[in-house]
């Protein structure tokens, strides 16, 4: 599995993507690194252009389900609608529902543990 571990938006922080993008290098899955402040069309041509599997948005600044939907339908646009987008960050409970229905394949809120997360990608469980 490839996985694009994307900070989309103008957020600042990546301390919580970089340890899940080490973690999921530590279990095994290769991982690509997109950088701060990417917008949704670069995060999906990024995400064509290195073939990965799944896209994982860390998002913490509210924006979630607008960035999520612009990635999803992004990548729909461009014939890669089979590369699945996975959310975390600061993702309210009553957003959770919300993000699935957009068509994101698992949403994992701030304070998820960690081996949750990788077990989700090991056992290609998204």
């Amino acid at each position: 599995m490839k996985v694009l571990i994307a900070k989309p938006g103008l957020d600042g922080h990546d301390r919580g993507a970089k340890v899940v993008a080490h973690a999921l290098r530590d279990a095994g899955v290769e991982v690509v690194y997109s950088g701060l402040k990417r917008t949704p069309e670069e995060i999906v041509q990024a995400a064509i252009q290195e073939d990965v599997d799944v896209v994982g948005l860390s998002v913490l600044s509210g924006a979630h389900a607008l960035l999520a939907r612009r990635v999803v339908e992004g990548l729909r646009a461009h014939g890669a609608g089979d590369i699945k987008v996975v959310v975390g960050g600061i993702i309210p409970p009553r957003d959770v529902a919300e993000l699935r229905r957009l068509g994101a394949a698992r949403v994992f809120p701030m304070g998820t543990p960690l081996p949750e997360i990788v077990d989700a990608f090991t056992k290609q469980d998204l």
